[in-house]
C-alpha cells in the first residue's frame, strides 16, 4: 500500500494509464532521429506544464506510448492537450513537416496525430513497463527544450 499518495484539492490518489498516439496517414516519423527527439522533449515539457507524472515515455515508426498518472483529467482532455501541445509546437519548429509530398512534407497541411486514440487503465505496471520497453524507440532520458 502507498503511503504517501498524490494530494488534489478534492481528491487523493493516482490513476495511472497507458496513453497511444497514432500518427496521422501512419507516416513513419518517428523513425527521423530529430523529430523523434523533438516530439520526446516536447511530451516531457507537455507532462511539466500540465502536471502529469510520466513513468515511460516510448515511440514506434508511427505512434507514442506513455505511461502517466491522470491526475484529475478525463481521457479526453488529456489527449487534447497532450497531443495538441505536442503538433503544435513541433508544426512550428519544424514547418517543413507540414509541406506537401512534392516539397519533402508528410502531412499536406493537416495534424500530426490521428483523432483516434487509446487510454486504458494500466492493471499491471510491469507488463505495461515491459511492453514499453520492447518498442522499437523506448527511452526514459529526459531532454528539455533549452539544451537544443
Amino acid at each position: 500500500m502507498k503511503t504517501n499518495p498524490t494530494r488534489y484539492s478534492s481528491a487523493v490518489g493516482e490513476v495511472w494509464v497507458m496513453a497511444t498516439f497514432k500518427v496521422k496517414y501512419c507516416h513513419k516519423i518517428f523513425d527521423i532521429l530529430a523529430v523523434r527527439l523533438l516530439c520526446e522533449t516536447l511530451f516531457y515539457e507537455s507532462f511539466q506544464l500540465y502536471k502529469i507524472n510520466c513513468q515511460k515515455l516510448a515511440f514506434g515508426s508511427d505512434h507514442a506510448h506513455m505511461i502517466i498518472d491522470m491526475g484529475l483529467y478525463s481521457k479526453p482532455q488529456l489527449a487534447k492537450m497532450l497531443k495538441g501541445y505536442v503538433a503544435r509546437n513541433l508544426f512550428r519548429l519544424m514547418p517543413w513537416l507540414k509541406a506537401n509530398k512534392w516539397e519533402g512534407g508528410y502531412f499536406w497541411n493537416s495534424g500530426l496525430w490521428n483523432p483516434a486514440y487509446d487510454i486504458r487503465n494500466v492493471s499491471d505496471l510491469e507488463f505495461y513497463m515491459r511492453y514499453l520497453d520492447r518498442q522499437k524507440y523506448s527511452s526514459t532520458n529526459q531532454t528539455i527544450l533549452s539544451s537544443y
